[in-house]
């Protein structure tokens, strides 16, 4: 695992990497955001942890900016001295794909670095998919649907793929928090919920609603609202 550690504080970020290298990852450093975005776009990371409160661009600007870029951009654990609900839903709304509050232990930092890079997409989740004329395409990153194309980005991808592999079958929250990304319990947050909504809109745009919320059950995609 090749990692990226965007942190200002030198004593937090030393302590990450020497945590990194002794469990056997390699690790590069910023201390800026614009660094971050330099060093990505020259380099290829398996994932990447992220400051929220860094001297130039917000955290969150960096990872709005990585996510822009689309899904090669690699999965990002955000650290933060900001660990309220609130906060902890605005970076995983943000595209964060953990969130992980300050003070931390590093164990549990590698055990949820470990957790995101599994996430990738396999073989069947990379595979083009199509329910009617929806049509979700890897190349592209993308969904289409009637001569219209929305771009996705990674966990919104990763989603809509689980839901047409389950066309017209109830998919529950907790099959979604398992399979889309990766936790064995349920969050306290309303991830899955808010990630459906903004997936809604994105397939909204293309002229097409074919989720159902099912409450107290899951949701279904309905392969008849894609004909």
């Amino acid at each position: 695992m090749h990692c990226l550690v965007v942190e200002d504080d030198p004593v937090i970020a030393a302590h990450v990497l020497d945590g990194l290298r002794a469990a056997g990852r390699s690790a590069d450093h910023a201390a800026t955001g614009r660094a971050a975005l330099e060093r990505l776009s020259r380099g290829r990371y398996d994932a990447v942890v992220l400051d929220r409160m860094l001297p130039d661009l917000g955290g969150l600007e960096v990872l709005s900016a990585m996510r822009a870029a689309g899904d090669a951009r690699p999965p990002v654990l955000v650290l933060s001295a900001l660990g309220s609900l609130a906060d902890r839903i605005e970076g995983l709304e943000a595209g964060g794909d953990d969130y992980l509050a300050k003070p931390f232990a590093i164990e549990e930092l590698l055990a949820r670095l470990n957790a995101i890079t599994r996430r990738r997409p396999g073989p069947a989740e990379a595979a083009r998919l199509a329910v009617g004329r929806l049509v979700l395409d890897p190349s592209r990153h993308s969904a289409a649907f009637a001569g219209q194309q929305a771009l996705l980005n990674r966990k919104l991808y990763s989603l809509l793929a689980h839901m047409m592999r389950h066309a017209d079958k109830v998919v529950t929250r907790d099959m979604l928090l398992e399979h889309v990304w990766g936790y064995a319990f349920a969050p306290t947050t309303n991830i899955v919920e808010s990630n459906m909504s903004r997936l809604r809109t994105r397939l909204l745009d293309l002229g097409i609603d074919p989720i159902e919320t099912q409450r107290g059950h899951g949701y279904v995609l309905r392969s008849g609202l894609c004909a």
